[in-house]
């Protein structure tokens, strides 16, 4: 399941059914899970953990060091959870120690060819990063996001969970939850109504979010005031109290 021109390090921990692909490189300290496939002329650097039935391709870089100056000599790890799929070229690099040391991958997750992830960043389950997509450092990622290709997001910006970007978006606010946002720089544009019907929300969900999204980004309202107003409509939608917890914790601010 090794190919003989791989070299793999004897401090490296291979789970049964793992793969390599020939020419790849595995250093001390990775620990890849059961079942993972790690095709042909990938590099996997040390303190990378992969879960299990991930499947990564060619010619991609997991766990490089990241780019970040003041790194030094602290030991900082990558972490990528189970079912995973990462195409050609991407490029996964590890926390910093001013970040938590960690950047995390969670489940369930397709990363199309050159998708780059920075230093200390965490993604949910069920992304999915079109060809090109890139994050800058300490960037969050929610649950069933999906960026479009080409898409970019600044240093320390949050994506919530259901919304979408369209191809070329430049992010350096916040993307609320359940929002479609595209343009340079990235502007609101409704509700991500299909991605939602595919996830099974009911119209009524739907129908109380798209009225959420008006008070957010059209009633003309400061944060806090939208945030009274969607607080009381709680009883009808609990679906809400998502945006209300993105808006009071959002550092940068949200796109307008």
């Amino acid at each position: 399941m090794i190919h003989a021109s791989a070299i793999v390090d004897p401090g490296a921990e291979i789970a049964e059914g793992v793969e390599v692909g020939p020419f790849s490189i595995i250093e001390k300290g990775v620990r890849i899970g059961a079942n993972t496939r790690v095709g042909p002329h990938v590099v996997i650097r040390e303190n990378t953990r992969i879960g299990e039935d991930n499947r990564i391709f060619q010619f991609c870089s997991i766990g490089e060091e990241p780019q970040y100056v003041g790194l030094n000599e602290a030991v900082t790890t990558l972490e990528i959870g189970d079912r995973n799929i990462i195409r050609e070229y991407s490029t996964l690099n590890r926390g910093t120690p001013v970040g938590g040391g960690v950047t995390r991958i969670g489940n369930d997750n397709f990363l199309m060819a050159y998708v780059h992830i920075a230093h200390d960043c965490i993604l949910g389950d069920h992304v999915v990063f079109a060809n090109c997509a890139s994050l800058a450092g300490h960037v969050e990622i929610g649950d069933y996001v999906i960026l479009g290709g080409f898409t970019l997001v600044h240093q320390f910006c949050r994506v919530g969970a259901h919304s979408i970007t369209g191809i070329g978006s430049v992010c350096l606010k916040d993307v609320p939850p359940f929002v479609v946002a595209a343009g340079n720089t990235a502007s609101p544009f409704g509700i991500n109504v299909k991605g939602l019907r595919r996830r099974n929300f009911s119209s009524e969900q739907i129908q109380h979010l798209k009225w959420a999204y008006r008070q957010i980004f059209r009633s003309g309202l400061d944060i806090r005031s939208v945030v009274s107003r969607l607080e009381e409509r709680l009883d009808e939608c609990t679906d809400i109290q998502i945006f209300i917890d993105f808006l009071t914790s959002s550092q940068r601010g949200i796109i307008r």
